[in-house]
C-alpha cells in the first residue's frame, strides 16, 4: 500500500472518528447526593439557570427527591433538564420509603441507577440495578448508569473485569433501542468525593476499550458510537479539559462541584468551549 494510500485511510479514519464526536451532544450532570433543602435548591437552580451561557451542552441537575418539585418549577421554560437520584424497580406497591418510576415522569426526564453509594450503602446488586434500568426505560425516563471499579479492585488489576461485567450485566436483555437511550458514567469509587481524580488517558482507556467495547459486543458498532458516555469523579472546573479534550468521553456527572452555581457553571462552559 501507498504512503497517499496510508494517509488517505488515516485522514478517513480521522473524519469519521470526529463525526462520531460531534453527533453525541455532551451532558454535565449535577448530582447533588444528600444536599440542599427546597429553599437552598430553589437558589442554587436559579443561580445556574441565569449563569447558564450555551447551548452546545445538555444539563441535567439531580436534586434530592423532596427537592424536585421546587427545582422543577424553577426550571420551567429553560432547556435544563430534571433527574432524580434512584428510583425503584416496581411501578407501586408496599415497598416502604421507595420512589417508583411513574412517581418520577411527572418531573423528570433522566435518573441516576447504580451509582457506587447505592451499590456499597445500601447493597445494591447488578440485578437490582438491571431491573432498575427497564423499570426507567419503561416509563420514558433516561437512566445515568454508574460504573466503576474500587482502589482494591484497581491496584488488583481487576478494572477491566469489573467495569464489564457491571455494564454487561445492567443492560443485559435490553432491545439496541432502548440501549441507545441510556447514558453510562464510568466513575472510579476511589476518585468521587476523594479529590483524587483519574487522568484523562486512563479514564478514555477505560470507557473505549471496556465500555464502549462491551456495548459493541452486546449491540453493534452503529449503537455503540450513539450512546454517551461520561466521566465521574473529584471533577471541577480545573480539570475538567484533561477529560472533555478526549474524543470518547461525552461529559460528566459532577459531584461536589454542583453544590455552587459558579464551579458547576465553570464545568459547564469549559465543556462547551472545547466541544463546540
Amino acid at each position: 500500500m501507498s504512503f497517499e494510500d496510508h494517509l488517505s485511510i488515516s485522514i478517513g479514519d480521522h473524519i469519521l472518528h470526529r463525526a462520531r464526536w460531534n453527533m453525541r451532544q455532551p451532558l454535565i450532570a449535577g448530582n447533588w447526593k444528600m444536599n440542599k433543602t427546597a429553599t437552598e435548591g430553589q437558589v442554587l437552580a436559579q443561580a445556574i439557570r441565569l449563569g447558564l451561557q450555551t447551548s452546545v451542552v445538555e444539563v441535567v441537575l439531580c436534586p434530592p427527591f423532596p427537592v424536585i418539585p421546587i427545582v422543577h418549577a424553577t426550571l420551567q421554560g429553560s432547556s435544563i433538564r430534571l433527574g432524580a437520584q434512584n428510583v425503584h424497580w416496581e411501578d407501586a406497591g408496599a415497598f416502604t420509603g421507595e420512589v417508583s418510576p411513574v412517581m418520577l415522569k411527572e418531573w423528570c426526564q433522566y435518573v441516576i441507577i447504580g451509582h457506587s453509594e447505592r451499590r456499597q450503602y445500601f447493597r445494591e446488586d447488578d440485578e437490582m440495578i438491571r431491573r432498575k434500568v427497564l423499570a426507567a426505560l419503561r416509563h420514558g425516563l433516561i437512566p445515568i448508569l454508574c460504573v466503576g471499579e474500587t482502589l482494591a479492585q484497581r491496584e488488583a488489576g481487576e478494572t477491566e473485569g469489573v467495569v464489564t461485567a457491571q455494564t454487561r450485566r445492567a443492560l443485559e436483555g435490553l432491545t439496541p433501542e432502548q440501549a441507545t437511550r441510556v447514558v453510562i458514567a464510568y466513575e472510579p469509587v476511589w476518585a468521587i468525593g476523594t479529590g483524587r481524580a483519574a487522568n484523562g488517558a486512563d479514564a478514555e482507556k477505560v470507557i473505549q476499550r471496556w465500555v464502549r467495547g462491551t456495548l459493541e459486543e452486546l449491540f453493534g458498532p452503529a449503537v455503540a458510537q450513539q450512546m454517551r458516555i461520561l466521566y465521574g469523579g473529584s471533577v471541577t472546573p480545573e480539570n475538567i479539559t484533561e477529560f472533555i479534550c478526549r474524543p470518547a468521553i461525552d461529559g460528566a456527572l459532577v459531584g461536589g462541584a454542583s453544590l455552587r452555581a459558579e464551579t458547576f457553571l465553570g464545568i459547564i462552559h469549559e465543556t462547551a468551549r472545547v466541544k463546540a
